[in-house]
């Protein structure tokens, strides 16, 4: 029996999985406030007492962090792992670490049309590299090249590549966030630990009013991130929140085309992680898809690439048929 775990800064999902019944039909499933713990083993550990001692071999977990040499720091959560030492202390034949985005890439040829909207049907290339830019908590990218036979998932930290202002008040947002973290990323703006930036910003140059009692909420909110999302999608009258959504999305539309093009990535782009789902209404307005494509020359060649809402939550697919297919052929 398989344990595969989707373990995210803010959330992770646990499920158990028999090879003969496949990834998409777990034997039990959890999911855990990541913080409530002071590391995986604990968490394993409240998931199996939950679900009843079960003869686990295998197990493979996703993680929100880059993955070298069997070991994993999660980037915006303080857990560091070791394929090694959770083998011990977890009692199993076998422990995998990968990179969460490449959970994702791994799930993306196995998903259904029902689990997918489309932003842009374009003229996907057979065969062609596809690009896969996540936010969620942080900003995630990932790529599939194809092997021949089949696609190769392949990790990447682009998320945490400069950030390129595209207009004038994006330079002078670069210049807002240099002040405050020195390095800024793209994660920095496009996830949703960055939105709060972007309302930050917008607020400070006087872009719109903010009421009183959205700061008071604010003020008292651990996450300011919900009540700003909540407000941008639900409360037109809210014009600060408002503008952060779009900003963010058109950050969002340029530095997917940005991927795009680093691979030339003719099979399509997919939007997975927390937040694309929940703004697939944004993402629909024409927004996205003009920074998209604004790349001058290659304008033509951005429009006819397909551009996917991944609805599901991959990572945890992409876990079990990574682990499921170790399992069966022996392999890292």
């Amino acid at each position: 029996m398989l344990l595969a775990g989707d373990v995210g800064a803010t959330k992770t999902q646990l499920a158990l999985y028999e090879p003969a019944t496949g990834a998409r039909q777990p034997i039990a499933e959890a999911e855990f406030q990541s913080a409530d713990y002071p590391g995986l083993e604990a968490l394993v550990q409240a998931f199996i007492a939950r679900a009843g001692r079960r003869p686990v071999r295998t197990a493979c977990f996703d993680v929100a962090g880059p993955v070298m040499a069997g070991q994993a720091h999660l980037t915006n959560l303080h857990w560091q792992l070791d394929e090694a030492a959770l083998q011990r202390s977890l009692g199993l034949e076998r422990v995998i670490l990968l990179n969460d985005l490449k959970a994702i890439a791994y799930a993306v040829p196995h998903l259904r049309l029902d689990e997918l909207h489309t932003v842009n049907a374009g003229k996907p290339a057979e065969h062609g590299p596809i690009a896969v830019i996540a936010p969620g908590t942080g900003l995630g990218e990932a790529f599939l090249i194809w092997g021949g036979d089949t696609y190769i998932a392949c990790a990447s930290e682009g998320g945490h590549a400069d950030f390129a202002p595209v207009d004038a008040m994006q330079a002078e947002m670069r210049t807002y966030l240099a002040a405050r973290y020195g390095h800024v990323a793209y994660e920095r703006l496009c996830s949703g630990s960055g939105l709060p930036n972007i309302y930050d910003f917008l607020r400070g140059s006087g872009h719109a009013p903010e009421s009183p009692a959205f700061r008071a909420a604010l003020a008292g909110a651990a996450d300011r991130t919900p009540l700003i999302m909540q407000a941008a999608l639900e409360d037109p009258a809210n014009a600060l929140c408002t503008a952060t959504l779009d900003l963010f999305v058109a950050i969002l539309g340029a530095e997917a085309g940005n991927l795009a093009l680093k691979i030339l990535a003719t099979g399509g782009v997919y939007l997975a992680g927390g937040m694309p789902p929940r703004i697939l209404g944004r993402l629909t307005d024409g927004r996205f898809m003009q920074a998209f494509v604004a790349k001058g020359r290659f304008a033509q060649l951005l429009g006819d690439i397909p551009v996917k809402v991944i609805t599901t939550r991959a990572a945890l697919l992409g876990a079990a048929l990574y682990g499921l297919d170790r399992m069966q052929s022996g392999t890292r």
